[in-house]
């Protein structure tokens, strides 16, 4: 499979793919638990289909010395006990705020309430984002088509401002 465009062969491609990055850098440099934040990214990209920010995703976690069982259950979250209570409660609002559109409801006072309990302001700053921002990158990955299955971790490091 071959992507249907290169962004960041693209001048303002690469310019806004930059900007991106440095919002992502934010996000992994705030108190949001660097595990969480790989889950949560996990789990967006799976739910999206995006194979590359699943290969992009998994390959870092894996790096960052995640386990092979816990990469492996996320997609099964709810039916798994290697989770803590915080990260069920980010796995929840990341599906809620992934599946905005199948229920039409938003994200549930539940699961709402069950992330403030686990995260602070500045935690719960930084996960709404990174649920915003993953699925942006999904959705750019998605319609230019790119492919999984080559990234290799700290690929895009050089992009840092």
């Amino acid at each position: 499979m071959e992507p249907r465009f290169n962004l960041l062969d693209n001048a303002l491609g690469a310019k806004i793919a930059k900007r991106i990055y440095n919002v992502a850098l934010a996000i992994t440099d705030s108190p949001l638990p660097q595990a969480t934040q790989n889950l949560v990214m996990l789990r967006a990209s799976q739910i999206n289909g995006c194979g590359f920010c699943v290969d992009y995703h998994s390959t870092d976690a894996a790096a960052a010395g995640e386990t092979a069982v816990r990469l492996h259950l996320v997609a099964a979250w709810h039916e798994s006990t290697v989770f803590t209570d915080a990260e069920r409660a980010a796995l929840a609002l990341t599906e809620e705020g992934t599946r905005l559109a199948d229920t039409g409801l938003g994200v549930s006072v539940q699961t709402w309430t069950s992330a403030r309990e686990h995260y602070d302001d500045d935690q719960i700053a930084a996960l709404v984002s990174l649920i915003a921002m993953i699925n942006a990158n999904n959705r750019l990955n998605v319609i230019i088509r790119n492919p999984g299955g080559s990234y290799h971790s700290g690929q895009f490091a050089d992009m840092a401002d």
